[in-house]
Protein backbone atom coordinates (compact mmCIF):
# COMPACT_ATOMS: atom_id res chain seq x y z
CA UNK A 1 0.00 0.00 0.00
CA UNK A 2 1.08 3.33 -1.10
CA UNK A 3 -0.55 5.32 1.52
CA UNK A 4 -0.58 5.92 5.10
CA UNK A 5 -3.44 3.67 6.99
CA UNK A 6 -5.50 3.91 9.84
CA UNK A 7 -8.21 2.78 11.26
CA UNK A 8 -12.17 3.01 9.69
CA UNK A 9 -13.42 2.20 13.61
CA UNK A 10 -13.18 2.15 16.93
CA UNK A 11 -12.50 -0.65 18.92
CA UNK A 12 -12.07 -2.06 22.60
CA UNK A 13 -10.89 -4.59 24.75
CA UNK A 14 -10.39 -5.63 28.58
CA UNK A 15 -8.03 -7.66 29.74
CA UNK A 16 -5.34 -8.18 32.61
CA UNK A 17 -2.13 -6.72 32.65
CA UNK A 18 0.37 -9.61 33.13
CA UNK A 19 2.81 -8.14 35.37
CA UNK A 20 0.36 -5.58 37.49
CA UNK A 21 -2.62 -8.39 37.56
CA UNK A 22 -5.36 -5.51 37.22
CA UNK A 23 -7.83 -5.26 34.62
CA UNK A 24 -7.23 -2.81 31.66
CA UNK A 25 -9.59 -1.59 29.09
CA UNK A 26 -7.94 -0.76 25.55
CA UNK A 27 -9.59 1.33 22.83
CA UNK A 28 -7.42 1.28 19.23
CA UNK A 29 -9.34 4.86 17.75
CA UNK A 30 -8.47 6.38 13.85
CA UNK A 31 -5.62 9.16 14.22
CA UNK A 32 -5.04 11.23 10.90
CA UNK A 33 -2.16 11.01 8.85
CA UNK A 34 1.30 11.52 10.19
CA UNK A 35 0.13 11.03 13.60
CA UNK A 36 1.71 7.91 14.41
CA UNK A 37 1.21 5.21 17.46
CA UNK A 38 0.53 7.03 20.39
CA UNK A 39 -0.68 5.93 23.62
CA UNK A 40 -3.21 7.84 25.90
CA UNK A 41 -3.14 7.46 29.35
CA UNK A 42 -6.89 8.34 30.56
CA UNK A 43 -6.28 7.96 34.03
CA UNK A 44 -3.41 10.97 34.20
CA UNK A 45 -4.22 14.22 33.53
CA UNK A 46 -4.62 15.50 29.87
CA UNK A 47 -2.09 17.58 29.79
CA UNK A 48 0.64 14.50 30.99
CA UNK A 49 -1.39 11.55 28.96
CA UNK A 50 0.48 11.18 25.72
CA UNK A 51 3.10 8.93 25.35
CA UNK A 52 4.34 8.13 21.55
CA UNK A 53 4.91 5.08 20.66
CA UNK A 54 9.09 6.04 19.80
CA UNK A 55 12.50 3.63 20.24
CA UNK A 56 13.87 6.96 22.30
CA UNK A 57 11.41 6.75 24.73
CA UNK A 58 11.79 3.55 25.71
CA UNK A 59 12.34 3.25 29.62
CA UNK A 60 12.06 -0.32 30.26
CA UNK A 61 12.93 -3.54 28.98
CA UNK A 62 13.17 -6.56 31.62
CA UNK A 63 10.23 -8.66 30.98
CA UNK A 64 8.80 -6.43 28.58
CA UNK A 65 8.67 -3.35 26.46
CA UNK A 66 8.27 0.17 28.62
CA UNK A 67 7.58 3.51 27.15
CA UNK A 68 7.68 7.30 29.35
CA UNK A 69 7.05 10.32 28.38
CA UNK A 70 9.06 13.52 29.92
CA UNK A 71 6.35 13.53 32.40
CA UNK A 72 7.25 10.07 34.22
CA UNK A 73 4.14 8.50 32.34
CA UNK A 74 4.56 5.22 30.95
CA UNK A 75 3.36 2.29 28.91
CA UNK A 76 4.49 -1.18 29.61
CA UNK A 77 4.24 -4.46 27.34
CA UNK A 78 3.28 -3.09 24.58
CA UNK A 79 5.33 -5.08 22.37
CA UNK A 80 2.74 -7.27 21.18
CA UNK A 81 0.01 -4.95 20.52
CA UNK A 82 2.87 -2.85 18.48
CA UNK A 83 3.69 -6.12 16.67
CA UNK A 84 -0.41 -6.36 15.55
CA UNK A 85 -0.63 -3.08 14.65
CA UNK A 86 2.63 -3.23 11.93
CA UNK A 87 1.29 -7.04 10.78
CA UNK A 88 -1.96 -5.08 10.16
CA UNK A 89 -0.65 -2.51 8.74
CA UNK A 90 -1.38 0.55 10.41
CA UNK A 91 0.26 3.74 10.42
CA UNK A 92 -1.36 6.14 12.54
CA UNK A 93 -3.81 5.17 15.86
CA UNK A 94 -4.57 6.58 19.33
CA UNK A 95 -4.23 3.76 21.62
CA UNK A 96 -6.38 4.96 24.97
CA UNK A 97 -6.12 2.71 28.03
CA UNK A 98 -7.11 3.61 31.56
CA UNK A 99 -4.24 1.67 33.05
CA UNK A 100 -0.36 1.86 33.12
CA UNK A 101 -0.36 -1.19 30.63
CA UNK A 102 -1.25 -3.16 27.56
CA UNK A 103 -3.27 -5.96 28.44
CA UNK A 104 -1.57 -9.40 27.90
CA UNK A 105 -5.14 -11.36 26.37
CA UNK A 106 -3.79 -15.09 25.88
CA UNK A 107 -0.08 -14.01 25.64
CA UNK A 108 0.22 -13.96 21.61
CA UNK A 109 -0.48 -11.12 18.94
CA UNK A 110 -4.00 -12.59 17.87
CA UNK A 111 -6.39 -10.90 19.76
CA UNK A 112 -5.01 -7.42 18.56
CA UNK A 113 -4.79 -8.73 15.04
CA UNK A 114 -8.57 -9.69 14.83
CA UNK A 115 -10.05 -6.44 16.83
CA UNK A 116 -8.16 -4.91 14.08
CA UNK A 117 -9.66 -7.00 11.45
CA UNK A 118 -12.70 -6.13 13.12
CA UNK A 119 -12.14 -2.71 13.22
CA UNK A 120 -11.06 -2.67 9.28
CA UNK A 121 -8.09 -0.12 7.89
CA UNK A 122 -8.68 2.51 5.43
CA UNK A 123 -6.08 4.64 3.69
CA UNK A 124 -5.34 7.98 4.09
CA UNK A 125 -4.44 10.71 1.45
CA UNK A 126 -0.75 10.76 2.53
CA UNK A 127 2.00 9.02 1.31
CA UNK A 128 3.20 6.16 3.35
CA UNK A 129 7.12 6.27 4.60
CA UNK A 130 9.31 3.65 4.55
CA UNK A 131 12.86 3.46 6.49
CA UNK A 132 15.76 1.91 4.24
CA UNK A 133 18.93 1.00 5.05
CA UNK A 134 22.45 1.89 3.12
CA UNK A 135 24.70 0.01 5.04
CA UNK A 136 24.72 -2.76 7.87
CA UNK A 137 24.47 -1.79 11.04
CA UNK A 138 25.48 -4.35 14.06
CA UNK A 139 25.41 -4.13 18.16
CA UNK A 140 25.73 -6.78 20.47
CA UNK A 141 25.35 -7.05 24.37
CA UNK A 142 26.56 -10.21 26.18
CA UNK A 143 25.83 -13.38 23.98
CA UNK A 144 23.13 -11.59 21.89
CA UNK A 145 23.21 -9.83 18.62
CA UNK A 146 21.00 -7.91 16.43
CA UNK A 147 21.78 -6.50 13.05
CA UNK A 148 20.43 -5.23 10.04
CA UNK A 149 21.39 -4.81 6.77
CA UNK A 150 20.11 -3.37 2.79
CA UNK A 151 18.23 -5.83 1.38
CA UNK A 152 19.89 -7.64 -1.48
CA UNK A 153 19.39 -6.61 -5.34
CA UNK A 154 17.28 -3.35 -4.02
CA UNK A 155 14.34 -5.76 -3.02
CA UNK A 156 12.06 -4.17 -0.65
CA UNK A 157 10.25 -5.81 2.22
CA UNK A 158 10.90 -6.90 5.81
CA UNK A 159 13.01 -10.47 6.26
CA UNK A 160 13.96 -11.79 9.33
CA UNK A 161 16.86 -14.58 10.17
CA UNK A 162 16.52 -15.20 13.91
CA UNK A 163 18.27 -17.90 16.47
CA UNK A 164 17.32 -18.41 20.24
CA UNK A 165 18.99 -20.66 23.01
CA UNK A 166 18.07 -20.94 26.17
CA UNK A 167 20.23 -23.60 26.82
CA UNK A 168 17.08 -25.46 28.34
CA UNK A 169 16.24 -29.11 27.62
CA UNK A 170 12.47 -28.13 26.34
CA UNK A 171 13.33 -25.36 23.85
CA UNK A 172 17.01 -25.62 23.42
CA UNK A 173 18.46 -24.41 20.33
CA UNK A 174 15.74 -22.97 17.40
CA UNK A 175 16.02 -21.08 14.14
CA UNK A 176 13.82 -19.67 11.65
CA UNK A 177 13.28 -17.19 8.95
CA UNK A 178 10.75 -15.13 7.97
CA UNK A 179 10.20 -13.04 4.92
CA UNK A 180 7.07 -11.24 5.14
CA UNK A 181 7.43 -10.31 1.15
CA UNK A 182 6.33 -13.77 1.30
CA UNK A 183 3.78 -14.42 4.51
CA UNK A 184 1.97 -12.35 6.32
CA UNK A 185 2.52 -11.62 10.21
CA UNK A 186 -1.19 -13.32 10.43
CA UNK A 187 -0.14 -16.36 9.28
CA UNK A 188 3.39 -16.97 10.18
CA UNK A 189 3.66 -15.03 13.80
CA UNK A 190 0.85 -13.75 15.67
CA UNK A 191 -0.42 -16.77 17.49
CA UNK A 192 2.35 -17.56 19.05
CA UNK A 193 2.71 -16.93 22.69
CA UNK A 194 4.81 -15.41 25.00
CA UNK A 195 6.50 -17.57 27.74
CA UNK A 196 8.28 -18.00 30.85
CA UNK A 197 10.36 -20.61 33.18
CA UNK A 198 8.40 -22.32 35.97
CA UNK A 199 11.51 -22.15 38.48
CA UNK A 200 11.61 -18.37 37.34
CA UNK A 201 7.72 -17.63 38.62
CA UNK A 202 8.04 -17.21 42.20
CA UNK A 203 11.53 -14.78 42.36
CA UNK A 204 9.03 -12.84 39.37
CA UNK A 205 5.88 -12.26 41.63
CA UNK A 206 7.95 -11.55 44.76
CA UNK A 207 9.41 -8.87 42.61
CA UNK A 208 5.53 -7.72 41.78
CA UNK A 209 6.14 -9.19 37.94
CA UNK A 210 4.09 -11.88 36.34
CA UNK A 211 1.34 -10.98 38.97
CA UNK A 212 -1.24 -11.47 36.26
CA UNK A 213 0.34 -14.18 34.58
CA UNK A 214 -1.26 -17.84 34.52
CA UNK A 215 -1.65 -20.64 31.90
CA UNK A 216 -4.33 -19.01 30.03
CA UNK A 217 -1.68 -16.42 28.81
CA UNK A 218 1.55 -17.53 28.66
CA UNK A 219 3.55 -20.63 28.41
CA UNK A 220 5.00 -22.15 31.45
CA UNK A 221 8.03 -24.17 30.47
CA UNK A 222 9.27 -26.91 33.26
CA UNK A 223 11.76 -28.65 33.70
CA UNK A 224 11.20 -31.39 30.88
CA UNK A 225 7.67 -30.74 29.82
CA UNK A 226 5.52 -27.78 28.77
CA UNK A 227 2.85 -27.45 31.72
CA UNK A 228 0.31 -25.72 29.59
CA UNK A 229 -2.50 -28.73 29.34
CA UNK A 230 -2.77 -27.58 25.26
CA UNK A 231 0.77 -28.16 24.43
CA UNK A 232 2.07 -25.59 21.50
CA UNK A 233 0.67 -24.10 19.30
CA UNK A 234 3.01 -24.79 16.53
CA UNK A 235 6.60 -27.02 17.34
CA UNK A 236 8.96 -23.97 17.01
CA UNK A 237 6.45 -21.55 18.77
CA UNK A 238 9.27 -20.19 21.26
CA UNK A 239 11.49 -18.37 18.31
CA UNK A 240 8.35 -17.54 16.34
CA UNK A 241 7.04 -15.40 19.62
CA UNK A 242 10.80 -14.19 19.82
CA UNK A 243 10.35 -12.99 16.40
CA UNK A 244 6.70 -11.23 17.12
CA UNK A 245 8.61 -8.89 19.93
CA UNK A 246 11.74 -7.97 17.65
CA UNK A 247 8.76 -7.07 15.29
CA UNK A 248 6.66 -5.49 18.04
CA UNK A 249 9.92 -3.85 19.42
CA UNK A 250 11.14 -2.56 15.99
CA UNK A 251 7.63 -0.65 15.27
CA UNK A 252 8.87 1.67 17.53
CA UNK A 253 11.07 3.49 14.61
CA UNK A 254 8.06 5.28 14.05
CA UNK A 255 8.07 4.30 10.09
CA UNK A 256 8.32 0.83 8.78
CA UNK A 257 11.64 -0.70 8.10
CA UNK A 258 12.96 -2.15 4.71
CA UNK A 259 15.97 -4.52 5.72
CA UNK A 260 17.25 -7.64 6.18
CA UNK A 261 16.91 -8.52 9.93
CA UNK A 262 19.45 -10.88 12.04
CA UNK A 263 19.28 -11.83 15.23
CA UNK A 264 20.90 -14.21 18.05
CA UNK A 265 19.34 -14.95 21.37
CA UNK A 266 17.48 -11.55 20.78
CA UNK A 267 15.69 -9.33 23.80
CA UNK A 268 13.39 -6.31 24.15
CA UNK A 269 16.71 -4.30 25.32
CA UNK A 270 18.97 -5.51 22.67
CA UNK A 271 16.38 -4.83 19.85
CA UNK A 272 15.79 -1.26 20.83
CA UNK A 273 19.57 -0.84 21.13
CA UNK A 274 19.84 -1.51 17.02
CA UNK A 275 17.20 1.02 16.40
CA UNK A 276 19.67 3.64 18.58
CA UNK A 277 22.55 2.07 16.58
CA UNK A 278 20.41 3.06 13.40
CA UNK A 279 19.44 6.44 14.42
CA UNK A 280 22.57 7.50 15.58
CA UNK A 281 24.42 7.25 12.02
CA UNK A 282 22.27 9.08 9.75
CA UNK A 283 24.38 7.69 6.83
CA UNK A 284 23.30 4.04 7.62
CA UNK A 285 19.32 5.20 6.17
CA UNK A 286 16.64 6.92 4.60
CA UNK A 287 13.46 7.71 5.23
CA UNK A 288 11.90 7.40 1.63
CA UNK A 289 7.78 8.48 0.81
CA UNK A 290 6.72 5.69 -1.01
CA UNK A 291 4.59 8.32 -3.67
CA UNK A 292 7.46 9.58 -5.34
CA UNK A 293 5.66 12.77 -6.85
CA UNK A 294 5.96 14.09 -3.19
CA UNK A 295 9.10 15.37 -1.28
CA UNK A 296 11.79 11.99 -0.99
CA UNK A 297 13.74 11.84 1.68
CA UNK A 298 13.60 12.95 5.32
CA UNK A 299 14.84 12.03 8.62
CA UNK A 300 12.74 10.60 11.64
CA UNK A 301 14.06 12.81 14.38
CA UNK A 302 12.99 15.91 11.96
CA UNK A 303 9.10 13.94 11.58
CA UNK A 304 9.52 13.64 15.41
CA UNK A 305 10.25 17.03 16.28
CA UNK A 306 7.58 17.71 13.97
CA UNK A 307 4.63 16.09 16.14
CA UNK A 308 6.09 17.38 18.81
Amino acid sequence: MNFQTTLQNPITCVGVGLHSGKDVRLTVTPAAAGHGIVFKRLDVTPEQALVPARYNLVAETRLGTTIRNQFGVGVSTIEHLMAALWGAGVDNALVELDGPEVPIMDGSSEPFTFMLECAGVKALAAPRRILKLLKTVEVSEGGSTASVSPNTEGDEGCVIDITIDFGDQVIRRQSARYDFRDVTFKQALSRARTFGFEHEVDAMRKSGLALGGSLDNAIVVGKDRILNEGGLRFGDEFVRHKALDCIGDLYLAGVRMDGAFRFVRPGHGINNKLLRAVFADSSSYIIQQEDETAAAYASLETRAAAFA
